[in-house]
């Protein structure tokens, strides 16, 4: 047996992704109604996966720059322009990463010393914290509240900022409760920011599907775009999870030293799925639209039903989750979890696992068809009257 010793203690301290354990356990089950998963029910476009296709058949298997091909980062750029008003150099600003995790692990890998503490707004993707903890940081989470959708406000970030703070990752539009913050709630954010020299990690990996407020990126915000690091990527906008391909846009100095570290341990992002991202930044912009109109429809159904059988829910301004309150039946949200799955066959993630904050609610994605959706909603109206 392996001496545990052996292993990190850094490593062995952090807890394994919640998420998983409730995947797990629907997937030796049957008749389950999923409603956990985080990505696109949508296949990737057809003409995405042709250009892929089309380069493995014109021989393109070998590494391209460390960086990323250059004519996709130069389609990244003129993206970022024309559709947030910010400018980036594509040959020293921009890089593509395996995943917008990568960009996130690399960016937090890039600017943390020993100890500097980083802002985590919870509720929040799972991997924000552990990454900050493996990076060496020290995680500060900021609780938001439900009364106020899970909005970050200036007391909140001006509360949790101590002279050891070096930046602060958020995600908007937010996994998991879908909360995004408009332009004037990001100036009165920014203006703290700027006042207290942080940094700011932006995963923006949502910001194509915003529904009812345009979306604004933190670099666009004043001068924002010189202590913004912009993580974004192609699997929720264009579907392409499988792909594993994301971006991340920087200032100079902080870019450079992300892709020491993507030499080191990436080399390069996967090159077929480089062509792929291409050629959907070029020409599949028309299916985008279909899947916002299709997931704002869902979004409407699914927000509109929790609230008409007891589980009060916000109007979430993006990405694909609803997040309603489980506190009326006085359960747990591991218990509620837990029971919906085995007494209804319905998955859902308990809202805990992307914080303290999260307690008392559920992440339900409505990337699914809008028939399972209809199916989900059945089985936890009659899992709901057990518990009013």
């Amino acid at each position: 047996m392996i001496n545990e010793n052996y292993v990190s203690k850094t490593v062995a301290s952090l807890p394994p992704s919640g998420i998983r354990k409730f995947f797990d356990l629907a997937a030796n089950m049957e008749g389950v109604v999923s409603l956990g998963v985080g990505e696109p029910d949508f296949v990737t476009s057809w003409s995405v996966r042709e250009a892929a296709i089309h380069s493995l058949e014109e021989g393109r298997t070998s590494y391209t720059a460390n960086a990323g091909l250059l004519e996709l980062r130069k389609e990244i750029a003129g993206y970022m322009e024309q559709a947030f008003n910010v400018s980036y150099q594509p040959e020293h600003q921009i890089l593509v990463t395996v995943g917008a995790s990568e960009g996130i692990d690399l960016a937090l890998r890039s600017i943390i010393n020993p100890g500097e503490e980083v802002l985590v707004v919870s509720p929040c993707f799972v991997s924000y914290a552990p990454l900050v903890t493996m990076a060496g940081g020290v995680p500060k989470i900021i609780h938001t509240t439900g009364g106020n959708q899970f909005k970050l406000t200036p007391a909140e970030l001006e509360d949790a900022i101590t002279p050891n703070t070096k930046a602060m990752i958020i995600c908007s539009p937010n996994n998991p409760t879908g909360t995004q913050l408009n332009k004037e709630e990001l100036i009165k954010i920014t203006e703290i920011i700027k006042k207290n020299d942080l940094l700011v990690i932006a995963d923006e990996i949502y910001a194509e599907l915003a529904y009812d407020e345009s979306f604004t990126s933190f670099a666009s915000v004043g001068d924002m775009i010189n202590r913004t690091i912009l993580i974004n990527g192609f699997s929720k906008s264009f579907a392409m999870t499988g792909w594993r391909l994301g971006f991340v846009c920087a200032p100079r100095e902080i870019l450079e030293a992300m892709l020491k570290l993507h030499q080191y341990t990436m080399m390069c992002a996967p090159t077929m799925a480089q062509y792929g991202a291409l050629e959907a930044l070029k020409h599949g912009w028309d299916d985008v639209e279909d899947m916002r109109s299709s997931y704002r429809q869902r979004r409407n159904y699914i927000v509109k039903s929790f609230n008409e059988i007891g589980l009060a829910c916000h109007n979430p301004g993006g990405a694909f989750y609803a997040f309603p309150s489980i506190a009326k039946t006085g359960l747990s949200s591991q218990s509620f979890a837990e029971k919906l799955l085995l007494e209804e066959r319905v998955a859902v993630v308990p809202g805990d696992v992307f914080g303290e904050s999260g307690e008392g609610y559920i992440r339900c994605s409505y990337a699914s068809s809008m028939a399972q959706l209809q199916e989900a909603v059945k089985r936890i109206a009659r899992f709901m009257k057990n518990y009013q």
